[in-house]
């Protein structure tokens, strides 16, 4: 069972919140795949501090207010469509109403209060969603593209799939990329990303560019003007991309904003 709120190595470790991916795997404690999130942070040198689904209303606004930045995880579930006025796909994921609440109270905190955000796959459409945009509901059937997006119908177990992704020039993304010693002698970045998602941003939430996109024109990441406010949302799943430069710079960065943000608070 991972502590509710495990202890710093060092003092000054920035505590970043990370929720539970979904009701199901905290009430049975199913650890797997939110470890892989725990590890970045700690990497980063940030403390990881898991944010439970259940909390009270009085435990969740306490909880938030001792936490200095976040980290949304990807998910299984889908964003409910209604949340953005849409009818439901027939390939749509059900909705966890719990993680959603939790997102979107986590996000209203993080915009009032200036603390990084970096939302991953799920967390990236919840980042869209909150702020007013819409989703493709399932980029197969609704893009009908031929690059390989999702992990459904692969072997359990099965490594993600790997494709490229352009990034677009200015912005933080591109920052790390050009200190990860990505740029091509266009200027521009081309990186190899990993993937494990059916769904992506369609209509861009209030205050969003587009930082990156895939071959096929899919969104693959989204950053938040202006930027004295670091919020970066990406598409693949750079907690489960060991050894890849921009994956930990991407952690790194998030970690060296919080420190930032907290000096002016």
């Amino acid at each position: 069972m991972i502590p509710a709120n495990p202890q710093p190595s060092t003092a000054n470790r920035p505590r970043v919140g990370i929720p539970w991916r979904t009701s199901h795997e905290e009430t049975n404690q199913i650890t797997d795949k939110l470890q892989y999130y725990l590890a970045a942070v700690t990497a980063a040198e940030g403390q990881p501090v898991p944010v439970s689904l259940e909390l009270s209303p009085n435990e969740f606004a306490a909880r938030l207010k001792d936490l200095d930045a976040f980290v949304l995880p990807g998910a299984p579930a889908d964003v409910n469509p209604a949340l953005y006025h849409a009818p439901r796909h027939v390939k749509t994921h059900d909705a966890d109403p719990k993680r959603e609440k939790t997102d979107f109270a986590i996000l209203d905190h993080a915009f009032a209060s200036a603390k990084p955000v970096l939302a991953i796959c799920y967390g990236c459409q919840s980042l869209n969603v909150c702020l007013g945009g819409t989703l493709y509901q399932d980029i197969a059937s609704e893009l009908h593209t031929s690059l390989e997006h999702s992990k459904e119908g692969l072997p359990p177990g099965a490594a993600d799939p790997i494709h490229p992704a352009r990034i677009a020039p200015g912005g933080e993304i591109a920052r790390l990329a050009a200190i990860s010693g990505l740029a091509k002698n266009d200027g521009g970045f081309d990186v190899q990303i990993n993937t494990s998602h059916h769904q992506s941003v369609r209509d861009l939430g209030h205050g969003l560019r587009i930082a990156a996109v895939a071959p096929d024109g899919v969104i693959e990441a989204v950053e938040h003007e202006p930027h004295e406010h670091w919020v970066v949302g990406v598409q693949w799943h750079p907690e489960r991309m060991a050894g890849d430069a921009l994956a930990a710079a991407l952690f790194r960065a998030l970690v060296g904003a919080t420190r930032a943000a907290a000096a002016y608070r």
